[in-house]
């Protein structure tokens, strides 16, 4: 009986040795010269006695009695890891750095960038390998990861954050659209801080909204805000004017962007999102220009936005905030003293008021991490999906854009689907844009008999200077707010920043910003921009007069 218990408590030892090893991270084509910065993460629990990890060239073992509780990191240079990612791995290959401690190494184990292996092996057993390009596909700068058995079940770059879902209950909202009341929230949550405003844009050219965060840190309001760094067409005369102004009343401005220190973490910082006091987010589809939040009667952009009131959803944006203001991609932007003005724009007949509504379910959408979140909107959607983008672009020529699909695949299962794009001419004049994408939708809702349509909007019929908005309605119950772009880069690559709400009152308040959007659009199949037809009947109703004043003339000169 002895015997049996020995046999069973060291088979219970060598299980708890062995712990479930396994490689669950690794990077093998990193920013830094020379790839000292390659790294790989295990993951397991118990003594590494016998572990081996190789290329099949080159490898190394540990230290004897070296213990695993949880996750190693072992990085080819200490010092290189630290300079990437702010911190010291738990052990270190070529270096000899005092703080980390060595691996035995056996050979030389080097990641190639585009193809390689790695093997795990105990002893002689070989316990995993993970291959490229045939596991994983390896791009400069790239985590490859492992999550429930599958290898990078979305992109991930150094420096960017992996923040989970969170979903916040009994939330009080503000919802707004711009141009008609954009504004008038803003300020308002401006000037109701006591402490603390935190500000991420992609651009800021707004002389007034700057103006009300001068009046905060006036008041004694610890005010700071993050830029993108490298925005499409570069930082604008503008921009640094606005960033001189807030800079010389004391507001600290930074710009994420590559230097030559760091990478930067994400290809553009594209949210725009505020969090006042650690008690309320503002965020929306709006970059803060004028035409974004246009002063009262003036015309701007067509836009979604809320503020949203409670701390829990407030800590979790200012964590996302705070990551994303830290590591050498983050460096300070230097303004300049030119003289601030707002441009003109036309006058417009507000329509809609702030609608303000208490107890709606929230939960954050942060990209890349959790925008996977917007095809499960799309996927729930049981009646109704309505959709209105700046615009949409395919993956591929052959694959349609993962939102889109999904929104089309609902109208098949008998879901009305609507969708509304931009017309401006800078999204109409190419070859593949929104006026072909509203063909092709429109081409194969008629081939399958779908409750599926799709408009270009007309801005001249709702003043509207652009389309900007990136939101969804479902079933009138939930709505998605958000800066994220229906593209290939902006759910994957971008940091962006939105939120679905779920609340009657607060979906049906963006239903009827988007009936009246869609209802002042001509119905285009795509022909065309908006107006077209319009066009056409003025011409041809030009041509009868002509003719019958040539009718007339005619007539008398008999």
């Amino acid at each position: 009986m002895r015997r049996i218990v020995a046999v069973i408590l060291l088979l219970c030892l060598i299980a708890g040795t062995t712990g479930g090893v396994q490689i669950v991270e690794f990077c093998p084509d990193p920013y830094l010269p020379g790839d000292l910065d390659e790294y790989l993460v295990i993951e397991g629990t118990g003594v590494l006695d016998g572990y081996v990890l190789s290329d099949g060239e080159g490898g190394y073992r540990f230290p004897p009695g070296t213990r695993i509780d949880g996750r190693l990191t072992i990085a080819r240079s200490g010092p290189a890891f630290a300079q990437s990612h702010g911190y010291l791995p738990d052990f270190e290959i070529e270096e000899r750095t005092p703080d980390v401690p060595d691996v035995i190494p056996n050979g030389n184990l080097l990641m190639a960038n585009k193809a390689d292996e790695l093997f795990l092996y105990r002893g002689t057993t070989l316990i995993q390998k993970v291959a490229w390009p045939d596991d994983v596909c390896t791009r400069e700068g790239q985590i490859h990861y492992l999550e429930d058995g599958v290898w990078d079940p979305r992109p991930l770059f150094i420096g960017q954050s992996r923040f989970e879902p969170g979903t916040f209950e009994n939330v009080r909202v503000t919802a707004f659209a711009s141009p008609d009341c954009s504004y008038e929230v803003y300020a308002a949550a401006i000037a109701g801080a006591e402490r603390e405003i935190l500000v991420n844009v992609y651009e800021f050219t707004d002389e007034k909204m700057a103006g009300d965060l001068i009046s905060a840190r006036e008041r004694g309001v610890s005010v700071t805000v993050l830029l993108e760094g490298g925005p499409v067409g570069g930082i604008s005369s503008v921009e640094r004017a606005v960033a001189g102004a807030l800079n010389r009343s004391g507001i600290p401005i930074f710009a994420m962007a590559t230097t030559g220190a760091a990478h930067a973490k994400y290809r553009y910082d594209h949210a725009k999102y505020i969090v006042i006091d650690g008690r309320a987010v503002l965020l929306g589809s709006e970059n803060f220009k004028p035409g974004g939040y246009p002063a009262a009667g003036r015309q701007g952009n067509r836009g979604w936005g809320v503020l949203l009131e409670d701390p829990g959803l407030a800590a979790y944006f200012r964590e996302v905030y705070l990551f994303d203001l830290t590591g050498g991609d983050i460096i300070p932007l230097e303004g300049t003293a030119a003289e601030l003005y707002t441009p003109w724009a036309p006058d417009y007949a507000v329509e809609f008021a702030p609608c303000r509504a208490e107890g709606a379910r929230v939960t954050p959408i942060i990209s890349p991490d959790t925008s996977i979140l917007i095809l499960g909107l799309i996927e729930s959607a049981e009646e109704s999906i309505a959709i209105e983008q700046a615009y949409i672009t395919n993956e591929t020529t052959h694959d349609l854009n993962p939102y889109l699909a999904a929104a089309i695949d609902a109208s098949r299962r008998g879901v009305a689907v609507r969708v509304l794009l931009d017309s401006a001419w800078f999204n109409v004049e190419g070859n593949a844009d929104n006026d072909e994408m509203v063909e092709i939708i429109n081409r194969i809702a008629a081939a399958e008999g779908l409750p599926l349509e799709a408009r270009l909007a007309d801005l001249e019929g709702n003043n509207l200077d652009k389309i900007h908005n990136k939101g969804v309605i479902v079933d009138g119950r939930a709505v998605l707010v958000s800066s994220i772009n229906w593209n290939a880069n902006s759910p994957s690559f971008n940091r962006e920043a939105g939120v679905i709400i779920e609340h009657p009152d607060i979906a049906a308040y963006y239903t009827a910003v988007f009936e009246d959007d869609w209802n002042a659009s001509d119905g285009s199949k795509g022909s065309g921009a908006p107006g077209t037809d319009r066009l056409k009947i003025a011409a041809a109703a030009c041509i009868l007069a002509a003719l019958t004043g040539l009718y007339i003339y005619r007539r008398r000169r008999t």
